[in-house]
């Protein structure tokens, strides 16, 4: 899987004097069935999140509140993102090496996933994630 793969994805926004309201639908404005979400918050600072690696799952990050950072790698290239909007976030395909880290004071990372919670699926080990990059080339 190639980092350029990845992409910010702009959700709608509905404006309203009242409050701002957007919204995701899983194989229209996201490229899968959301099969799982879940949320990271009270993050302390200076922690990071993830440092893994995916076989099947894809994934949707939003930063619900505050901000924080997306590092992606595809064992050739790196790259950041920087999230701090409700509407937009970031689709992660499979097979590409990822940590979120420079989370804000109560920020709040919203994430759908294409598929059930499986720990077989994860890649946790850099130098394996590294082996298996090499084993498809």
């Amino acid at each position: 899987m190639k980092i350029d793969q990845a992409s910010i994805i702009q959700l709608p926004k509905m404006l309203d004097q009242r409050g701002n309201l957007s919204f995701f639908e899983g194989n229209k404005h996201i490229p899968f069935d959301i099969r799982r979400t879940y949320w990271i918050y009270d993050v302390p600072g200076g922690e990071m999140r993830g440092g893994h690696s995916y076989s099947k799952n894809e994934e949707f990050i939003v930063a619900l509140s505050g901000s924080f950072d997306i590092v992606l790698d595809d064992g050739n290239e790196k790259k950041t993102f920087s999230l701090n909007r409700s509407y937009y976030g970031i689709y992660i395909p499979n097979g590409i090496w990822r940590h979120m880290e420079n989370f804000s004071t109560n920020s709040l990372a919203f994430i759908a996933a294409s598929t059930d919670y499986n720990e077989s699926d994860y890649v946790r080990d850099y130098s394996k994630y590294l082996s298996n990059i090499d084993a498809k080339s």
